[in-house]
């Protein structure tokens, strides 16, 4: 499937956003910030770093958020446990769904993986509504993760 306009524009801001800058943390930092500024419905945007067997919470925009997500659990330990983008139409269905935030509705989580296939964590973006994000939503923001790590120095693990 190949990226819609949208997609595409967005893609490269974030590249003109992150050409001058390699550190990981800033850029997570204003990848969320663009995509909070950009995306239509959505209440949170942004990324939990794997720790262990746990995911940390990072850069973000919207509500403050859960602090800490066991490998597994919800919708980002899940995309962390299966290696897969996770796509919930209404997470009030997901099994084991952990509701930082009683207003989310759809969320989709793309985990991010560095070149030698070691995951470091998940790129979480909420909406309030139901059925929000559609599969070409979740190759959109794939393709953006994807440029996020292009431009940025990985943290080691």
């Amino acid at each position: 499937m190949s990226l819609n306009p949208f997609y595409s524009s967005l893609n490269s801001q974030l590249e003109g956003l992150l050409s001058a800058e390699s550190d990981w943390l800033a850029n997570t930092a204003n990848a969320s910030a663009l995509l909070f500024m950009e995306l239509e419905d959505i209440n949170w945007a942004g990324f939990y770093f794997l720790h262990g067997d746990e995911l940390r919470l990072g850069p973000f925009q919207g509500k403050p958020a859960c602090t800490r997500i066991p490998v597994g659990a919800g919708v980002c330990g899940t995309a962390v446990s299966t290696g897969e983008s996770q796509l919930v139409e209404d997470v009030h269905e997901f099994p084991g769904h952990i509701a930082c935030d009683a207003v989310s509705a759809s969320e989709v989580v793309v985990p991010l993986y560095n070149a030698s296939g070691e995951c470091l964590g998940v790129l979480d973006i909420d909406s309030p509504s139901v059925a929000r994000f559609t599969e070409e939503d979740k190759v959109g923001l794939q393709a953006f993760a994807q440029v996020l790590l292009k431009s940025s120095e990985l943290p080691q693990s």
